[in-house]
């Protein structure tokens, strides 16, 4: 699949808010400084379409691109950013949370894991949550173009050991990078074969 058109609908304070449309969402969502904005950026070749910036944080809403007028890319806030008030970091909690409990739109999530660092607990709390709430998702392990292939083996390794000790078996994972656009096929390619299905 290719896109050729991505479109900046609006960005929504909550669920109820949202568009009122039943074409299918795929939502994006990972700690903050994931390098979420960079992995949409890539998958929809446009440079400025989610805006990337160097302080963490900067998505507060839920943020809807509508995509060859067909489906919706949703750019949730990111988890796990410490340098907030607890209030507000509440506040985007429960926020996404109702999100993924009451959107029968969204078909999938892809919950995106840098593969530079080694497993982090928030990551592992948030994967648990998913499946306890049974919100279908893949992992997405991003900027795999940092490390050396053994380096970057291992790291991934290491964070699917850490998944396995909560889950039987690991979900679909896609190994990607912004900068080189590794894994774009893959992703894409996994969407459309959602798409034609609910169609």
């Amino acid at each position: 699949m290719e896109i050729n058109k991505a479109t900046y609908i609006g960005s929504y304070p909550g669920v109820a808010k949202c568009p009122n449309e039943e074409r299918p969402e795929y939502a994006f969502i990972g700690r903050s400084n994931v390098g979420k904005s960079s992995l949409i950026n890539m998958l929809c070749e446009r440079k400025d379409l989610a805006h990337v910036s160097n302080t963490p944080g900067k998505t507060q809403l839920l943020n809807y691109y509508l995509i060859d007028e067909t489906w919706f890319l949703v750019d949730l806030p990111g988890y796990g950013y410490a340098q907030i008030s607890k209030k507000l970091r509440k506040s985007w909690e429960k926020m996404i949370k109702t999100y993924f409990r009451q959107r029968p739109q969204l078909l999938c999530a892809f919950v995106l894991i840098d593969s530079n660092i080694p497993p982090q607990a928030i990551d592992l709390e948030f994967i648990n949550w998913m499946g306890e709430n049974q919100v279908p998702f893949v992992l997405v392990y991003t900027k795999c173009d940092r490390m050396k292939s053994h380096q970057l083996t291992e790291n991934l390794n290491a964070i699917r050991e850490a998944i396995l000790e909560s889950w039987n078996e690991l979900p679909q994972q896609f190994i990607t990078s912004a900068r080189s656009r590794m894994g774009r096929e893959e992703v894409l390619s996994f969407i459309e074969s959602i798409n034609v299905t609910y169609e």
